[in-house]
């Protein structure tokens, strides 16, 4: 039997991982692996891992007191319940993404937008799964990790958190939860309200949370009904209010553009730059050039 490795950190250091990055309620990290033996402690956070090995191998792997054999491909994904320690064998390079996520946020999405009672919230052990909506946007989280300071941002992030969680609980709680469903989107008042809140605090790094607490709801449910009411996400919103407010500050006078990136919620100069040639096709000094 091949003798198990040293477990110490850097065995199981990530190449990349979201620690530094300000996400809140998950941890985003990816992993590649040389064939071995693994084993990790029972952690409190639930994980999910998403194969991305370009080849298929085979693999043991225990979680709790249950295991597989078999082979895992690109795209499989796994469910670690937390606290259950977790042990594999892999027979080839392994390369995959993993997502912790805090028991309390899965709580707390189970009571604001579930018909599900946190004291019956257990989720499932899954082996080597096919679920394309969690790849998918496991996939999207990945894309902003690498993307790192320079990504869309923490409303981007927490949109797709929630939407990741309530998929988490509607096809792996062990109790089938009802998902709960509005129709139409938001009223005239509260889009006003949220709208007005948006525009007050561009320069604020804006979170889903604070918008959804604004108006009483939880946060799943605020960003399927802003984007009703809308047809766009609510990151989408603002960062479209943002680049509109970089236009106008770009028109008055020669504000450098270091600071209008700031005052406008963006983290630097490239950030602005990347997201302004997105939405208008041209680099912000182009457009204060055209724009004189």
């Amino acid at each position: 039997m091949v003798k198990s490795p040293d477990l110490s950190a850097k065995t199981l250091s990530p190449i990349i991982s979201s620690q530094n990055l300000g996400w809140e309620s998950i941890l985003v990290e990816e992993f590649q692996l040389p064939p071995g033996n693994w084993e990790s402690q029972a952690e409190k956070e639930h994980k999910i891992a998403v194969c991305l090995a370009p080849k298929p191998y085979r693999i043991w792997q225990a979680i709790g007191d249950r295991s597989y054999t078999g082979v895992y491909a690109k795209g499989d994904i796994s469910i670690a319940p937390a606290e259950l320690a977790n042990s594999y064998r892999v027979y080839g390079d392994d390369q995959y993404l993993q997502i912790k996520i805090l028991p309390q946020f899965l709580e707390q999405v189970a009571v604001e937008a579930i018909d599900l009672d946190p004291e019956h919230l257990e989720l499932d052990i899954e082996f080597r799964d096919r679920n394309p909506q969690i790849e998918q946007l496991s996939l999207m989280l990945r894309a902003e990790l690498f993307r790192g300071k320079d990504g869309a941002g923490k409303l981007y992030i927490e949109s797709l958190t929630n939407a990741l969680v309530v998929n988490l609980l509607r096809e792996y709680s062990i109790i089938q939860p009802k998902i709960t469903t509005y129709e139409g989107g938001l009223s005239d008042r509260q889009l006003l309200q949220v709208i007005e809140y948006i525009n007050h605090n561009l320069a604020e790094s804006i979170k889903l949370k604070d918008l959804a607490a604004y108006l009483g709801i939880s946060q799943f449910h605020f960003s399927r009904l802003f984007k009703k009411s809308t047809g766009i996400t609510p990151h989408q919103y603002v960062m479209q209010q943002r680049i509109e407010e970089a236009k106008n500050l770009l028109k008055k006078g020669n504000t450098p553009i270091i600071e209008i990136a700031l005052n406008c919620g963006f983290n630097s100069h490239a950030h602005l730059g990347k997201y302004f040639r997105q939405i208008t096709g041209i680099t912000p000094k182009a457009y204060r050039q055209s724009s004189h």
